[in-house]
Formats: structure tokens, C-alpha cells, sequence
């Protein structure tokens, strides 16, 4: 791919990003006729803009599929191979990895169980693993935009340290320690928003414009608020830590040290670690269990009022994400009746919904970060 040229003014360059982003967003190819209605710019502009974008290799032409007769106009799609951006999910239990190009499509993924003894050894082993990863996919490390890795844990806005992630037991820990070692650009978030920000990148332009909150159901729970078509993260960065949220006035012990967390009744950790079985195992066994069955009826009542909670507080639709929403499909029924039994105002709970990545969300949304930098750039 070439560079491509640099122009006069912002103005132009804005102008070319507009037609480029257009294109890239676009479900189906376009041609400069649509482009020119869409942008409200003259065809003269949109051909010149597009012959740089095209000698820059970051557009080609594509055949539109349904046409009225007669040659059917050239169209333009964004190419999605040019770049690619690599996603890490760094939890309790397992390191996660998933390389994506331009648009989102999965190009390698890889899970590895974890087992650490100390706060060094985790990001040791993501450093090791992460190498291992690039190299066994061959990856060309100059198209690599950035590697976005996601921790359960909440971030000081300033510093960008993590101040605390009770699930993997970490506490005032520097971020500039792993960036020095891992020669990438990078990028950290929480696990929950990253999810939230798949999601809502999952969701045409209509939709993004709608308020949601989204619920992150894995070894820890957080979640995600979209207010006026884009993320609220809050005043410190702290917002949607759904998962302390107290459903009891003294109840589970949570990792977080406190008592009644909706994370200590919903999380991932409660159905494995706890009881020495894997997720699936859990579910494989669960009809025929008498003693899963209670705890999952429990688990399904205390997230019921963590919802209702949320519908009270946002009045928007409630999104559940993270590998454990994969499970619950066959259950929405019952935890909808939950819900809406709940309910002050006597609605249904249709408003609940499960989201469009539940097991790789994650790794996509904090990927992104570099993605869109480099979209919004062009």
C-alpha cells in the first residue's frame, strides 16, 4: 500500500476522510453517484478523491449486485486487508488473542489457560505468548496497527496505571512496565467497555444513535453505557462497574473484598472455580444436578434484580455480554419473567437482549481502538 498524498488544506483532507469512511461503512459497494448524493459534493470531487484513495490501495472497485439494465456503475469497497489489529483478553483463568483486519473479520484467534504464581508472571506470560501468537500466524508485523489488551480492572484516567482488578489480583500496577517490553503500539481497557464498544459497533447507524447499557457476564462482571450514540465512561473512567453493585446487604464474598457484589452471585467464577468444573461441564450437567440447579436458580434471581436495577437507573435496553450470555439463551424466558415479577411499573422485560459476540467481544472491541484511529486518520 502506498501512502497517500499529502493535501493543501484540512479542509481537503477531511473531505477525502468523509468519502473514504463512507466507503467503509457502506454494506454494499457504492458508486460515485451515491457518494456524491450522500456527501452533497460535486462528481469532479468524488472521482479525484477516489483515484487517490485507489492509487493509496485503500479502496478498489466492486461490482454492484443488483442492477436496472444496461452496464451497471462502478462501486467501490474499502479494502479490509491492508491492516490488521490484535486483541487481548488477560483474565483469572486464560489469555486470550484475536487478529482482525480493517473490517473486522477474524483472521486468527488462539485461548490459553492460565496458571501464575505471581503479578509479574501474568504480563510475562502475555509478553512470551504474544510473540508466539504473531509468528505462528505469520504475521506481518508492519501492517500490525497496535495490539489493545483487556483487563478486568479499572484504570486511573491519568496515569493510566490499573488501580485494581480484584479477579486477577492486582493492585497499583504500571502500565509503562509491559510497554516497555512488548514493541507495539498499545493500548489497555477495561474488559466490560470493550465489550459494550463491540456491541455497539455490531449496530447499524440507526441504532448506534439508541441508549443501551450493556451488562459483561464473565469470570468478572462490569458492563458499558451508551448514552446519545457514544460511550459514557464518567468523570474518572469508572462508570458501568456494574458488578459492584450491591444485591445483598450481607451476602457472598465478592474478589473485590466487600459483601453482596452482583458479581460474588454472577459470575463465571461462581459456576467453575468454585465448584472445580469447567463452564461447559456446569451446563452439560445441569438438568440432571440437583445441586447446579439451585445454584443456577440463584444466579438467575440475583442477575434478575442486578437488571432491574439498571432498567430503573438508564430506562434503556439492557444488552448482556461475555462467554456466560452464550449460555443463557435457553433461561431468557424464565429470566425475563424474573424481571419483569420485579418490575414497579408492571412492563414486560422484552428490553433484554443478548449480544452479538458473546464468547469474543472483548478482543474486538479494544482491537478497534486502533482500527478506527487509523480510519479516522486517512
Amino acid at each position: 500500500m502506498e501512502k497517500l498524498k499529502p493535501v493543501a488544506t484540512e479542509r481537503r483532507r477531511q473531505m477525502r476522510n468523509d468519502i473514504y469512511r463512507y466507503i467503509f461503512y457502506s454494506k454494499e459497494p457504492v458508486s460515485k453517484q451515491q457518494i456524491a448524493n450522500a456527501l452533497n459534493v460535486s462528481r469532479p470531487t468524488v472521482l479525484q478523491n477516489l483515484l487517490e484513495l485507489e492509487e493509496a490501495g485503500l479502496v478498489e472497485m466492486a461490482e454492484i449486485r443488483e442492477s436496472q439494465g444496461g452496464r451497471p456503475p462502478a462501486a467501490y469497497v474499502a479494502k479490509g486487508d491492508i491492516k490488521m489489529a490484535l486483541g487481548v483478553s488477560l483474565s483469572a483463568n486464560q489469555l486470550k488473542f484475536l487478529l482482525s483486519d480493517l473490517k473486522q473479520n477474524v483472521l486468527a484467534y488462539k485461548e490459553i489457560d492460565l496458571e501464575y504464581q505471581t503479578d509479574s508472571d501474568v504480563f510475562a506470560i502475555t509478553e512470551e505468548q504474544l510473540e508466539v501468537f504473531l509468528t505462528e500466524n505469520h504475521v506481518d508485523r508492519k501492517r500490525l496497527l497496535g495490539v489493545g489488551i483487556t483487563i478486568p480492572g479499572v484504570f486511573d484516567e491519568n496515569t493510566k496505571n490499573l488501580i485494581l482488578s480484584p479477579t486477577i489480583k492486582l493492585k497499583d500496577f504500571r502500565i509503562e512496565e509491559i510497554c516497555k517490553k512488548i514493541p507495539y503500539p498499545l493500548y489497555f481497557e477495561n474488559d466490560g467497555i470493550s465489550g459494550g464498544v463491540a456491541e455497539w459497533l455490531s449496530r447499524d447507524a440507526e441504532e448506534k444513535k439508541k441508549d443501551f447499557v450493556y451488562l459483561f457476564l464473565e469470570e468478572g462482571v462490569g458492563g458499558a453505557i451508551f448514552l446519545n450514540g457514544a460511550p459514557f465512561y464518567g468523570v474518572s473512567h469508572r462508570s458501568a462497574e456494574f458488578g459492584h453493585m450491591k444485591v445483598e446487604s450481607n451476602g457472598k464474598i465478592c474478589n473485590c473484598g466487600k459483601r453482596g457484589c452482583l458479581e460474588a452471585y454472577c459470575s463465571a467464577l461462581r459456576l467453575s472455580t468454585e465448584l472445580g468444573i469447567t463452564i461447559d461441564k456446569f451446563f452439560e450437567d445441569l438438568e440432571d444436578n440437583p445441586e447446579y440447579q439451585k445454584i443456577w436458580e440463584d444466579v438467575l434471581e440475583h442477575l434478575a434484580v442486578g437488571i432491574n436495577n439498571l432498567r430503573l437507573a438508564f430506562d434503556c435496553d439492557v444488552v448482556l455480554g461475555g462467554f456466560l450470555s452464550y449460555y443463557l439463551q435457553p433461561y431468557m424466558g424464565k429470566l425475563k419473567e424474573m424481571v419483569a415479577d420485579l418490575s414497579i411499573f408492571g412492563e414486560d422485560a422484552e428490553y433484554i437482549k443478548i449480544g452479538q459476540y458473546p464468547r469474543r467481544a472483548v478482543m474486538m472491541g479494544v482491537a478497534w481502538h486502533f482500527t478506527n484511529e487509523y480510519i479516522e486518520n486517512i
